[in-house]
């Protein structure tokens, strides 16, 4: 779909990779809707920033964890515009645990994270799919993480996540198709706060070091770079469904040891 015009919901999107996808979106000329869950201020500088770009754009706070939030952020949508075109499932939680350590994590933790990571995904997806399909055609990204691929990450209940994301996103593909496209992006690690919170300034500084000292072309990938690849498949890759395109500098091609 051409982007220019399309209404596109991007979840957990008031700082990171939601924001940088929000604006990449608006700089193109995307009516978005941007979701927080407390970070009211943050989301409202997001979507201050989409408007300057010459973007619409919409606050609407949900927790994708409950359905009726989820049913309400397409209700919000299609009050303000009229219209679905895209759907970006960013919005991730998670623990940090050694993966060595199997009581740190319960099985709370497990559901918890599933309930945003993988039930949240497919709620959101639920609420907006037959919208775009009035359309005529419409475009999912699922955001996942190279977690998925190499078991790593920050908790083995993140990792099995974003699996289940993945493979939900080929189910989707088949299911919502000719209409609808689904795909998924799997970052490596990005330089944004997350990591900070979860591992201290100075922990994540040394994860990024030894990261851009392993991998073959030598950086990290940063929220701007993986929001232009899910942009993209929002709008230009015509042909591509059922996809799970990993953004890691490489990572999976050497194994990164932290």
């Amino acid at each position: 779909m051409g982007i220019e015009g399309s209404v596109i919901i991007v979840t957990g999107s008031s700082v990171g990779l939601g924001a940088a996808t929000a604006r990449a979106a608006a700089a193109k000329g995307a009516r978005l809707l941007i979701n927080y869950t407390k970070s009211e201020a943050e989301a409202e500088g997001t979507a201050q920033a989409c408007r300057d770009l010459g973007g619409d754009a919409v606050l609407c706070q949900g927790n994708v964890a409950e359905d009726a939030d989820c049913r309400r952020m397409a209700s919000v949508a299609l009050e303000r515009w009229g219209r679905i075109d895209g759907l970006v499932n960013n919005a991730g939680s998670s623990v940090f645990a050694s993966a060595a350590d199997l009581e740190s994590l319960s099985g709370e933790d497990f559901l918890n994270i599933y309930a945003v990571n993988v039930v949240g995904a497919y709620q959101m997806i639920r609420a907006v799919a037959p919208h775009l399909k009035a359309q005529g055609k419409g475009a999912i990204v699922n955001v996942s993480s190279i977690s998925a691929i190499t078991g790593g990450g920050s908790s083995i209940a993140y990792a099995a996540s974003k699996a289940a994301l993945n493979a939900m996103t080929i189910s989707l593909a088949r299911a919502l198709a000719p209409q609808i496209r689904v795909n998924a992006v799997c970052p490596g690690p990005v330089p944004t706060r997350w990591w900070g919170d979860g591992l201290g300034e100075e922990g994540a500084q040394r994860l990024f070091q030894s990261f851009e000292a392993q991998v073959p072309l030598g950086q990290a990938p940063t929220a701007d770079s993986v929001a232009e690849t899910v942009v993209w498949l929002l709008e230009a890759a015509r042909h591509v469904t059922g996809e799970t395109i990993m953004i890691d500098s490489g990572m999976h091609l050497i194994g990164f040891k932290p």
